[in-house]
């Protein structure tokens, strides 16, 4: 029988509110959308979109090593900016993680991010096989 499971690491920044960082059923994870937030000290990065941009992944990346998966598992991004006019600078840091086969993905420009941010993702991935190998936190 299938069970919804929690993904949760301290490389990546805590959730500051009632969601987790990733939640699995099945193959399927959820990632949370992140911030450029640092893991160690849960600051919101002042730095420029390249930095901004490199931390979110960063993050990204420390979730799926944590559900035992790496980036050629992602199936889709979503990819929010302040500025859509900052996707070039987004796309130059963002294809640095895709080796090959880049997921599918939506770009949506947004007013306002959670702490003035310059960019959030989020992430959908599958794993090759289940999850029963691998160290995670059940939920009934």
């Amino acid at each position: 029988m299938s069970k919804k499971f929690i993904v949760d690491t301290d490389r990546a920044p805590r959730a500051i509110g009632p969601y987790s960082q990733a939640v699995g059923f099945d193959r399927l994870l959820f990632i949370s959308a992140q911030l450029p937030r640092d893991a160690r000290t849960g600051q919101i990065s002042r730095a420029g979109m390249e930095e901004q941009t490199r931390l979110v992944m960063d993050n990204l990346q420390a979730i799926l090593m944590a559900a035992g998966l790496d980036w050629s598992h992602v199936l889709k991004t979503t990819i929010y900016l302040r500025n859509i006019n900052d996707t070039d600078v987004f796309n130059d840091i963002y294809s640095l993680y895709f080796d090959y086969s880049p997921p599918a993905r939506a770009i949506i420009e947004a007013t306002r991010l959670p702490d003035d941010a310059l960019v959030q993702v989020e992430a959908v991935a599958a794993a090759p096989t289940d999850y029963t190998s691998i160290g995670y936190s059940e939920e009934e």
